[in-house]
């Protein structure tokens, strides 16, 4: 997969060349209040689908965050669908501030990649978890253990957005996608993951170490 270096998502252009050339459009008519609401918007679009560069830890059996955002949940649960065992579950809520940019966890294969259309409840709701819209990510790292990313829309958020398929191999930290607006990543580990982040912190995606493979 080739790694998006622009500073600003190429999915936020559409939006931030209609704002700016709307702004410009104003300006030059000469309309100073929709020019500063223009100048405002443009720099929010921008703000929002900011790519800014990670420094990625270079350690072995480490897990990083795939999202930028509030630890919402860290405990084992059952995973059914796709993992179907026990499992160190993390969740991650992104809120309309945090960088909206995932990055995979782990190094590793992608072995299944499954959408789910859905509903658009809060993201920071446990309820969003099964019931949202949503994109999940089998990742098989090289111990033949298995990981699952899932991206999950919110209540505002009504596109996600994936770059990765079946058979590709993600580099631990390396960007697969991302999501529009508030929204939430799960992430269901191995249970003999020994986790390092709690609820209520704000990690960043991948440079923040959620957890160590032992």
């Amino acid at each position: 997969m080739n790694e998006n270096r622009w500073p600003v998502a190429k999915e936020g252009f559409p939006f931030l060349i209609p704002s700016l050339i709307l702004t410009v459009g104003v300006a030059a008519i000469g309309w100073t209040v929709l020019t500063v609401l223009g100048i405002l918007l443009t720099l929010f679009i921008a703000f929002f689908f900011r790519n800014p560069k990670r420094e990625i830890p270079d350690l072995h059996n480490i897990i990083l965050s795939p999202a930028d955002g509030k630890v919402i949940h860290v405990g084992e649960d059952r995973e059914d669908r796709f993992l179907k065992e026990r499992a160190l579950k993390i969740s991650i809520f992104m809120s309309v501030l945090d960088v909206h940019i995932n990055r995979s966890p782990v190094t590793g294969k992608v072995l299944e990649r499954s959408y789910h259309p859905g509903r658009f409840l809060v993201a920071s709701a446990e309820k969003a978890s099964l019931d949202n819209e949503q994109n999940a990510l089998v990742l098989e790292m090289e111990d033949h253990s298995k990981i699952l990313v899932i991206q999950i829309a919110g209540f505002i958020a009504r596109r996600i957005v994936c770059y990765a398929n079946a058979g590709d191999r993600l580099k631990m930290g390396e960007t697969f996608g991302l999501i529009r607006f508030g929204s939430r990543v799960d992430l269901y580990l191995p249970a003999s993951v020994k986790p390092t982040v709690r609820v209520g912190q704000h990690i960043k995606g991948g440079e923040s170490i959620v957890g160590y493979r032992v």
